[in-house]
């Protein structure tokens, strides 16, 4: 599906990912891990175009985007959803998600199937995005992010800052989702219990560089911890 092999990457002449290797097999999930300023977030950016690479290849189901622009990697079936749970704040939730839907085939099917996900956004149709607490513009940010129907999402963070009970109820999603199949799933997430849980595979990054990958599942979680603490 995805596979970034040997990115070195940066902002100006700095450069902020040293050498990574990566692959998010189909109907996958895989975890990155690390702490702030791991370059997690860079990683990403990279993944979806939005920061280019210096040396190394970046390719999706077998095509070579490693220069694609970041349109055309949509159009391929990426769909990213940053930090911050962000949305268009002065449209309501149901413009946000109709923004994306307008001019799809199935744009009121897509529209359905991602309330039937996000079920709690459905009292807030007409609210102002800008008005949704943390949780409920994340449960949106995802939703638009579904509604593109894509082969490979990419989350970044998508519990930061969110009440415990809306936590709970998006990593529910996520695991639904990815027990789907059909969707691969490449997530940056500092809970580290769920990362592990919803991943089969998991890297840890220090300073842009991986320091240690292995399989997911909880047996995982002391590993990761210990190398996190290095």
């Amino acid at each position: 599906m995805l596979e970034i092999v040997d990115i070195h990457t940066g902002y100006g002449r700095t450069e902020v990912i040293h050498g990574v290797s990566l692959t998010v097999p189909d109907d996958g999930v895989v975890a990155i891990m690390g702490h702030n300023g791991a370059g997690k977030t860079s990683l990403l950016r990279a993944a979806v175009g939005l920061l280019p690479t210096k040396s190394g290849r970046i390719t999706f189901d077998g095509k070579d985007i490693t220069k694609a622009a970041p349109s055309k990697r949509v159009r391929h079936g990426i769909a990213y959803v940053p930090q911050g749970q962000q949305s268009f704040p002065q449209l309501s939730t149901m413009e946000n998600l109709q923004v994306v839907a307008d001019g799809r085939k199935r744009g009121k099917e897509l529209v359905a199937e991602a309330l039937d996900l996000f079920p709690a956004l459905r009292e807030l149709l007409s609210r102002k995005a800008g008005l949704l607490s943390g949780g409920q513009r994340q449960q949106l940010a995802i939703a638009r992010a579904l509604i593109t129907e894509p082969k490979l999402l990419i989350l970044d963070e998508p519990t930061e800052g969110i009440q415990p009970s809306v936590v709970a109820e998006i990593e529910r999603t996520i695991i639904d989702l990815t027990n789907r199949g059909g969707l691969s799933v490449l997530l940056v997430e500092q809970h580290i219990g769920f990362a592990l849980q919803a991943a089969q595979q998991y890297y840890v990054l220090q300073s842009g560089r991986v320091t240690s990958a292995g399989t997911g599942g909880a047996s995982a979680e002391a590993d990761v911890r210990t190398a996190m603490a290095i």
